[in-house]
Formats: C-alpha cells, structure tokens, sequence
C-alpha cells in the first residue's frame, strides 16, 4: 500500500488526484474509494492506496482515508 495526500478531488465529476511523497500525481476515481455511502475526498485528506497501472497511466486502487471523513466520527483505532 501506498500513502498519499489528496492534490484535488472533483465531487461534480467524480476524480482528481493525489500527490506521492516521491512528487507523482495519481489519478483516483470515486468508485476506488473504499467504504459505504457518498465516496469523496477532500484537499489534503491522507490516503492510503494502491497503485495500478491504467490505459493511460498511474491510478489509484482501494483507496482508504486515513483522515477521518467529513461527518464520521475517528474510531479508537484511528486515534
């Protein structure tokens, strides 16, 4: 798994991107984020992911936020 900070996430088109430690961008839709309900990631939320490679480049897989989403609550674990 890799780890990586949102760059941009577009809630309207459902993609954007998150920057690598190493300066890559990967390209995240929203059907790769894990979890139930509406999926979104915020600017500068940290994500954990894994990285696949597309048609047209780097994209990211199975992707977990390690920053408690907007409305849910940080489980023991997290804290």
């Amino acid at each position: 798994m890799s780890e990586g900070t949102v760059k941009w996430f577009n809630p309207r088109k459902g993609y954007g991107f998150i920057a690598t430690d190493d300066g890559q961008d990967i390209f995240v839709h929203y059907a790769s984020i894990s979890g139930d309900g509406y999926k979104t990631l915020s600017e500068g939320d940290v994500v954990t992911f894994e990285t696949v490679e597309g048609e047209k480049g780097l994209r990211a897989e199975n992707v977990l936020p390690k920053t408690p989403v907007a409305g849910q609550t940080a489980t023991a674990e997290e804290v």
